[in-house]
């Protein structure tokens, strides 16, 4: 079987990461905690309209995986895709405007939360239809292998979109021409408001075995162990040897969007995960144990971050709104 289980590493397996990389994975995640934190609030004022999809609590999901790509690889997902839009470096004052509405968006405020795109970053969306994003992402692998320009494409999908038919479609088209693409399963546990194990049957790492794609279980809760397992996808799929899937078991806090008061689920759940496997503040206790940082350079971080957050906010709130004009642009383009 083309399957695996992530065993502990013992000791001096373990990989040593500097302090440098330690803040920048704790300042990334923290960065997208704190713009979705801003999104709620914004969203509650009536500031940001339609659907709203927050990332809160898969934070370490995004930035292990983004960390352990090189410029050129393209970047895919659905639509809880602000905390994918920061991990590749887009400009949270860009993204806030989109949330809003506003022309300084990403999308000329036409695109709203889920549908935002930067050609420049090689992120190719935020894609509304379940599962959409899977047979595009597939293609964006084979742009890479037709080109031969060394990149590859990280597809990001989640447990519910797993059950598509498109998906299949796409994973036997990968693995037939062995095309650079890791499928990343972002497993939240909850499909919009059915529990995992109500609606998939098996574990979802073997979803490919069929057609002999290599697939593994990530804590998708520790940014270093998504970034240990990222690196080595990433290369199996850069050397030429096809798709791998990863599933990541991760969780989040709240609602499957703002509209949903997620009654599906106990408040004991939603906050033993918070207060025993958050990934921001469990990188948090490992930087301050081993002396990596003090609790004072940690704050100036986070009072560095929300100055970010609100002048991103400022930014949407005082963009113009679009041209009517702007109804008949990026309709086609020009072969």
């Amino acid at each position: 079987m083309a399957t695996s289980r992530r065993r502990k590493p013992q000791a001096d397996e373990t990989p040593q990461y500097s302090t440098e990389q330690l803040l920048k994975y704790y300042r990334e995640m923290l960065l997208i905690r704190r713009f979705e934190e801003k999104a709620g609030q914004m969203y509650g004022m009536g500031l940001i309209g339609g659907f709203c999809h927050l990332y809160i609590g898969q934070e370490a999901v995004v930035v292990g995986m983004q960390n352990a790509l090189i410029p050129g690889d393209s970047i895919i997902t659905s639509y809880r895709d602000h905390g994918h839009m920061l991990a590749t470096d887009m400009d949270p004052k860009g993204v806030m405007a989109e949330l809003t509405g506003r022309s300084g968006g990403y999308s000329k405020g036409k695109g709203g939360s889920m549908h935002m795109f930067s050609r420049e970053k090689k992120f190719f969306g935020g894609h509304g239809i379940v599962a959409a994003q899977v047979p595009i992402g597939t293609g964006l692998a084979f742009g890479h292998k037709y080109t031969q320009d060394g990149n590859i494409n990280v597809c990001y999908l989640g447990d519910g979109a797993i059950n598509q038919g498109q998906v299949y479609e796409s994973f036997n088209m990968a693995a037939l021409w062995k095309l650079p693409v890791v499928y990343v399963i972002e497993n939240n546990k909850y499909a919009m408001g059915t529990s995992q194990h109500r609606a998939s049957a098996g574990e979802l790492c073997e979803r490919g075995s069929a057609y002999g794609i290599p697939g593994h279980v990530v804590d998708g809760m520790s940014v270093l162990a998504v970034k240990e397992a990222s690196e080595k996808a990433v290369a199996h799929a850069r050397e030429g040897s096809g798709p791998v899937i990863l599933e990541m078991k991760t969780y989040r806090y709240r609602g499957h969007s703002m509209s949903d008061p997620a009654k599906y689920r106990t408040k004991e759940e939603v906050t033993k995960m918070r207060t025993e496997m958050d990934p921001i503040d469990n990188l948090k206790k490992l930087i301050l144990e081993n002396g990596s940082a003090d609790e004072d350079a940690l704050k100036t971080i986070d009072r560095d971050i929300k100055n970010i957050v609100a002048e991103a906010a400022d930014f949407a709130t005082q963009s113009p709104e679009p041209d009517p004009a702007e109804l008949w642009t990026d309709i086609l383009i020009e072969a």
